[in-house]
């Protein structure tokens, strides 16, 4: 039997549904510790008597942090196992949010934000990567999606659950909450949370390993028909993004990251505290507000069926065009509370629900010897994007006090990742053309 045939089958086995499973747990938890600093901001802003352009520096660090995992960690993912990384990342950001609850000021919490992201910037690229390899072809953009909805679910979930438990705990309960439901969660990762399969074939040394997840996957297996990635096993990961037929699309791809997040950061950093200066209260901003990955979720789940059933492409340039119309929407409504709440839902279709859809398409477009280190190297250049939208929205609203000119600028990027995708499949156009076979080997016995 192939390798592929294990993920492929007619149903979905329990060792794919409990890998999806815990997946979208660790990328709910993400969401709502990044989303919580955001509904913050007034609470920390009052606390230390901060500007608002100086909670700039707090949005920027955990950014920062964001970024460095991602670098860091995707490399290391892809010589050592995703299992491995992720959990550490996953004890990493557990520890920093409840270390930040205990910050005596900005500058701590600045640095304790770095540490935080982190331990995120680790997580997330490896959960994308997981998600992929244990979906079956025929609907993996879906399950995918899905499972990264976990990420604008905990962005919801971290609005309402702010809303009840900020007037009860104060803001530093809110973190230790956030911190305390990762912690929770690592045993049963190092318990029930296989190895990727695709890095044990690659890797070429872990046969007992690979035979023990095929026959969780299918009982009674005996051999396994596998690519033949000797040479490849042999290079640097991050030099497997700069090869002759991925050098373009890596690159197409960064763009388009930088594009999304520092769209989706400016929005998910700022509308809340813009929303406040607009006359709305904090539990009124915060509902609003916590209409953006509300949108994403939706938009995640139906951009990954389509694009399991249409062109993937063309599915996210349109996609990142509705965003643009939302965003134009939105920076002119802020004073019609039903209007803004559909432009608010409407963006969040279109920016967190394509950049979702983006993770699983760069899942699909590298091979499995540089896939964790492709995913967290786009992810991390769409930090250095997600820097920039978080810390410029303190500056944008300071100096033009207008949200209908910010929110207006922020389609400009999204526009772009539009035209980006156009690009990329071209790209995977001409790859497929010139795509050669890889050789076979078979693994039919433990050594």
């Amino acid at each position: 039997m192939k390798a592929a045939d294990l993920m492929n089958g007619k149903g979905i086995s329990r060792l794919q549904v409990t890998v999806l499973v815990y997946c979208l747990l660790i990328v709910t938890i993400d969401g709502f510790d990044i989303a919580s600093v955001g509904y913050l901001a007034s609470s920390l802003r009052g606390q230390w008597s901060m500007q608002t352009a100086n909670m700039g520096k707090i949005f920027g660090s955990g950014m920062l942090g964001l970024m460095l995992g991602c670098f860091l960690f995707g490399p290391v993912a892809d010589r050592i196992g995703r299992k491995k990384v992720l959990v550490a990342s996953v004890v990493f950001f557990g520890c920093g949010s409840v270390a930040s609850a205990f910050a005596q000021s900005p500058e701590q919490m600045a640095v304790l934000r770095l540490l935080t992201g982190l331990g995120l910037g680790g997580a997330m690229p490896n959960v994308i990567t997981l998600s992929s390899e244990y979906s079956p072809a025929r609907f993996r953009s879906l399950l995918v999606t899905a499972t990264f909805c976990g990420f604008t679910l905990g962005f919801a979930i971290g609005g309402w659950i702010v809303a009840w438990l900020l007037p009860l705990t104060g803001w530093r309960g809110v973190l230790v909450a956030g911190g305390l439901a990762p912690l929770i969660l690592v045993p049963f990762l190092v318990v029930y949370l296989p190895e990727s399969l695709d890095y044990l074939l690659a890797n070429g040394r872990h046969a007992n390993e690979v035979l023990r997840i095929a026959e969780r996957l299918n009982p009674g297996i005996t051999a396994i028909e596998v690519e033949d990635s000797a040479q490849l096993r042999a290079s640097i990961p991050v030099g497997g993004l700069f090869a002759r037929d991925v050098r373009s699309g890596t690159m197409l791809l960064w763009l388009t990251y930088f594009c999304t997040l520092s769209a989706f950061y400016l929005l998910s950093s700022w509308l809340p505290l813009a929303l406040k200066d607009s006359g709305y209260s904090i539990s009124e901003a915060a509902r609003l507000g916590a209409m953006l990955p509300l949108g994403g979720t939706v938009g995640a789940v139906v951009i990954g069926y389509l694009m399991d059933r249409r062109d993937p492409y063309i599915v996210l340039a349109c996609s990142y065009a509705i965003a643009a119309i939302s965003l134009l929407l939105l920076g002119g409504s802020v004073h019609h509370s039903v209007l803004l709440q559909f432009a608010v839902f409407g963006a969040g279709v279109g920016v967190a629900g394509s950049q979702t859809g983006a993770n699983a398409l760069t899942a699909r477009f590298y091979r499995s010897e540089v896939r964790a280190t492709g995913v967290s190297w786009a992810l991390g250049m769409g930090r250095v994007g997600s820097i920039c939208g978080s810390m410029a929205g303190g500056v944008l609203l300071a100096a033009l006090g207008n949200m209908s000119t910010v929110f207006g600028l922020v389609a400009i990027p999204v526009s772009i990742a539009a035209a980006l995708m156009l690009l990329m499949k071209s790209v995977q156009t001409r790859r497929l053309a010139d795509a050669v076979p890889p050789l076979k080997l078979e693994i039919t016995e433990r050594p």
